[in-house]
């Protein structure tokens, strides 16, 4: 992977670099990009190496790497840093699929998506450096709840920060194409934050033909073999939503045929427990043709009446634990 290259940010990103950065994390990240932007005395841009950064405790691993919680030495800031070992992603044939990934990360700044903060590698390892957010995998927090699902309140703002995610993606002409709970995080304060965009593809002209994702997440036009748009994100948000309020995906199925044939039939059973608003917001994203938008998820009434009970359920979970 030697043609590793990267585009170094000046003095006049830094705005940009900070947007939506939480306010106390401001000054550590604005250390961490001046270092970013300085140049040496022969005008080399500074270069960042494992040097810069204590590792301390691992929070978790891939199929090729770990993450590790680390320190940059200038600013004390904390992030997650993911390391891969070439020699795996050799093997396992996905150079490419990182090199998307690192290029379309690097330039998404957004509150619901995981800051990439900067990247370095040397002649075995790639590093990145992660934003943090603490309370790890929405999927663990969804197989812990009861009978593994949501209630309607917090499956209502965790779908309406997900839209809004993606939203900003195809602004930007990004299909994120692997939603799913295992690639999205939980912070601290209950918000989301999209991650993984391995399979992420920028485009321009917003058609691709490529097969890829989750089986229990594939939309009927990459089951048929047949050209799609950035409205695949709106199907996959659509599963989403039920996984988060029922528990397991819709069209899960004990085999790929019966997967396949499942997608193709758009046959979804709602269980009794599920408010016909959710429902209606599910159908309109489980759609062959003619989805919703993400605007129109985002403006949906039981999307808003959602995220104002759970702000409320939020609320009253900080009074309790204050009494006690």
């Amino acid at each position: 992977m030697a043609h590793l290259a990267k585009k170094h940010a000046n003095r006049h990103d830094l705005p940009e670099l900070l947007k939506d950065v939480p306010e106390e994390h401001q000054e550590p990240v604005k250390q961490m990009c001046l270092k970013m932007m300085s140049h040496d005395a022969y005008g080399k841009p500074y270069e960042w190496s494992t040097r810069d950064f204590e590792c301390g405790a691992p929070l978790g691993r891939g199929k090729f790497g770990r993450v590790y919680l680390a320190r940059e030495r200038h600013s004390h800031y904390m992030v997650a840093m993911k390391v891969l070992f070439k020699n795996e992603l050799r093997q396992g044939n996905v150079q490419r699929q990182v090199l998307r990934e690192i290029e379309i990360q690097s330039r998404l700044k957004h509150p619901n998506i995981l800051r990439l903060l900067t990247w370095f590698h040397d002649e075995s390892r790639i590093y990145l450096a992660l934003e943090i957010a603490s309370e790890g995998e929405l999927y663990k927090h969804l197989r812990n709840a009861p009978n593994h699902r949501f209630d309607e309140p917090r499956a209502a703002k965790y779908t309406y920060q997900v839209a809004n995610a993606l939203n900003y993606c195809h602004l930007n002409n990004v299909i994120h194409r692997d939603l799913k709970p295992e690639n999205i995080l939980l912070t601290s304060t209950d918000d989301l934050k999209l991650a993984d965009f391995g399979w992420s593809a920028h485009t321009p002209n917003n058609k691709r033909k490529t097969m890829c994702g989750t089986l229990d997440y594939l939309p009927p036009e990459m089951v048929e073999g047949t050209a799609y748009d950035d409205s695949v994100d709106q199907w996959c948000l659509g599963i989403l939503c039920y996984e988060f309020l029922v528990g397991n995906p819709p069209f899960e199925s004990d085999s790929t045929e019966k997967t396949y044939a499942k997608i193709k039939r758009l046959e979804v059973h709602y269980p009794s427990h599920l408010s016909p608003g959710s429902k209606d917001l599910i159908g309109g994203l489980l759609r062959q043709s003619g989805r919703i938008t993400l605007v129109d998820v985002m403006t949906n009434g039981w999307i808003k009446d959602g995220m104002t009970k759970r702000a409320a359920q939020l609320e009253r979970g900080k009074e309790n634990q204050a009494k006690n």
